[in-house]
């Protein structure tokens, strides 16, 4: 695990931009394409529109790129609250991605369904391969929880990789998302989390004793890779050891 912290969210978010090129480079050299799990939330969305910017726009070979997503929720692509809709605004569409390169979560099934469907798709793409996706983008919610992995969920009990649908009792909804033992086979993993209402959250998960059922985020750890957490100041304030 390596945390790089910065003073702004400003250059939290290049920082990271910069890495995201730099891997996607990476892999299309040694693979021919590059397979990423987007994350939704409004952070990552500052980030997908700094990719789409003229900044970087034309730093990643656009066709070669693969996009999934570490979690949905279960609402239609429609939705406002989409993860796919989100980065269709402020990734897909601005970049003219092929819609062949993109796979949602097909939410017009049942969760459950969808989670089972969304699997077989992932090891359709991978085909023979290790389902390891190039790089997974995570964020952080102030509970802990990462991609829909919360507390208190049987998700965080699995041990094959997959992908599994998550019911969240105080919320009265389903969640599918890509569970930590698929995540954690990725080549390379990357926290984006900024702000002071993260900060305790940070600190739970990194120097927190473990405690999966409280902080699910602390499941995170590579197998073969690197975890990368970007931080701001804000975020990473409560840390005793950075």
């Amino acid at each position: 695990m390596n945390l790089n912290i910065f003073n702004t969210a400003d250059e939290t978010l290049d920082a990271l931009a910069q890495y995201f090129v730099k891997i996607a480079g990476e892999s299309i050299g040694a693979r021919g394409k590059f397979s990423v799990a987007l994350s939704g939330g409004s952070s990552p969305k500052k980030l997908y529109e700094l990719l789409a910017s003229t900044i970087y726009a034309d730093s990643v070979e656009w066709g070669k790129v693969y996009f999934f997503f570490g979690d949905e929720r279960d609402v239609p692509q429609t939705s406002p609250d989409s993860n796919y809709l989100m980065a269709k605004k402020a990734l897909f569409e601005p970049l003219y991605i092929d819609a062949d390169h993109v796979f949602p979560v097909d939410t017009t099934l049942t969760a459950k369904e969808a989670a089972q469907k969304y699997a077989e798709q992932i090891a359709e793409f991978f085909d023979e391969d290790e389902m390891s996706f190039d790089l997974v983008l995570l964020g952080l919610g102030d509970n802990s929880h990462t991609a829909s992995l919360f507390p208190y969920t049987p998700v965080l009990h699995d041990v094959t990789p997959s992908v599994k649908e998550v019911w969240l009792e105080d919320q009265q909804v389903y969640r599918i998302t890509m569970n930590a033992p698929l995540i954690n086979e990725a080549k390379y993993i990357a926290f984006l989390v900024y702000g002071e209402g993260k900060a305790e959250a940070v600190h739970h998960v990194l120097e927190d004793e473990e405690d999966i059922e409280n902080y699910p985020a602390q499941l995170i750890d590579s197998i073969t890779g690197e975890v990368e957490w970007f931080l701001d100041e804000a975020a990473a304030a409560n840390l005793e050891n950075n």
